[in-house]
């Protein structure tokens, strides 16, 4: 191997490996409840024709259950909401019907998730620790609207309420990112392998403000 590309291949390992030293924050919903969520406060208006979003899992619950993600809602609509459905199929809607991708159920095993979509082409597509589905056509045309908010641990069947406990999320969340494009399947494997570039331009978890509310605990702890 030549020379300048085993000092490339030191240079990134030697990256990646910093970017596991920096303590990290993570949420944990240790019950089920109607009463605990975070806020999430985005640093641009969720004005989106194309977006990727981001974020780390694990939870123990299991059965017949749905389990709700990341919820953006609007006064009138659910714009994007991600969900466990009941078969253990992970899925997201965009103000109305979903797509709904067969994989591997989440577990207490951390998961780095993954959702793509671009309005132009209407290609939707699902990561799990850096591996991608299958594409499919969802939505092409639409867009996102602004003006909603953004938690994490509930579903609001309101503009900020209406919460059922039985779609309630128990577990782990963290490492939430969003941008306002769609990222190379390159850069998706990357950031499973714990590189911290791109930063995200719509919710950046190194940097977004959190409002944490009910019994949502925020812990830190290196990577």
């Amino acid at each position: 191997m030549r020379p300048s590309v085993v000092l490339f291949l030191i240079a990134v390992s030697t990256g990646l490996a910093g970017n596991w030293c920096i303590p990290m924050k993570t949420l944990v919903f240790p019950t089920q409840t109607s009463t605990s969520y975070v806020e999430m406060i985005p640093q641009k208006p969720l004005n989106l024709t194309a977006f990727t979003l981001c974020m780390r899992v694990a939870t123990e619950l299991s059965g017949k259950r749905e389990v709700i993600l990341f919820a953006y809602r609007t006064t009138n609509n659910d714009e994007l909401n991600v969900w466990r459905e009941l078969d253990g199929r992970l899925s997201f809607y965009l103000a109305g019907d979903g797509v709904l991708f067969k994989v591997p159920e989440l577990g207490a095993l951390q998961t780095h998730l993954c959702v793509t979509w671009d309005s132009s082409s209407g290609l939707a597509a699902l990561f799990m620790d850096g591996k991608r589905s299958l594409s499919k056509i969802y939505r092409k045309g639409h867009t996102v609207s602004p003006g909603g908010r953004v938690i994490l641990g509930q579903d609001a069947d309101s503009y900020l309420g209406g919460f059922d406990d039985q779609q309630s999320f128990v577990g782990e969340i963290y490492d939430v990112n969003m941008w306002d494009t769609v990222l190379s399947d390159r850069r998706i494997k990357c950031l499973f392998a714990g590189n911290r570039e791109p930063r995200g331009n719509v919710f950046d978890w190194n940097t977004t403000e959190l409002r944490i509310n009910g019994n949502a605990e925020v812990a830190i702890r290196e990577r």
